[in-house]
């Protein structure tokens, strides 16, 4: 089980690496989740991103409809009680990140992310190039 960052969705999107990792690693059973907050970010961010590349948006709203089938959105009612908490290990940072924290904290698991404000919260945390160390382990649990 792991958080996703917005990023991470919007990497999903563009590319086929984390696609890919999460189209492996869903069917071995590992649970993948983000805060529908993260969900509405990369919808607001992919349209001008494709733009810059030349690219139409026309198919963000289908691409994040087949994350969905992947990638759990959760609401606030899953992570609302620690968002005080979130907060409070984000001070300084970017406080707005709150939701992924709550999310991680909440089913006490590890966040996905490129955003390194999440270092030193407490919570462990993925990057893409590493994420699958942490992958492989939890899909193991599975067999």
């Amino acid at each position: 089980m792991i958080v996703l960052d917005a990023n991470i969705l919007i990497r999903a999107v563009l590319g086929r690496r984390v696609r890919q990792i999460l189209e492996t690693y869903a069917v071995r059973g590992v649970r993948f989740y983000a805060p529908e907050v993260a969900y509405a970010d990369a919808k607001r961010y992919l349209p001008a991103i494709l733009s810059k590349r030349g690219k139409s948006d026309t198919d963000v709203p289908a691409a994040l409809a087949y994350l969905e089938s992947l990638v759990e959105p959760i609401g606030q009612d899953g992570y609302g009680l620690f968002e005080a908490e979130a907060r409070q290990r984000l001070r300084g940072r970017d406080e707005e990140d709150w939701p992924v924290l709550a999310a991680a904290l909440s089913f006490s698991c590890d966040i996905w992310t490129e955003d390194t404000d999440f270092f030193g919260s407490g919570v462990a945390v993925w990057t893409s190039d590493r994420v699958e160390i942490f992958l492989k382990e939890q899909s193991k649990s599975f067999d």
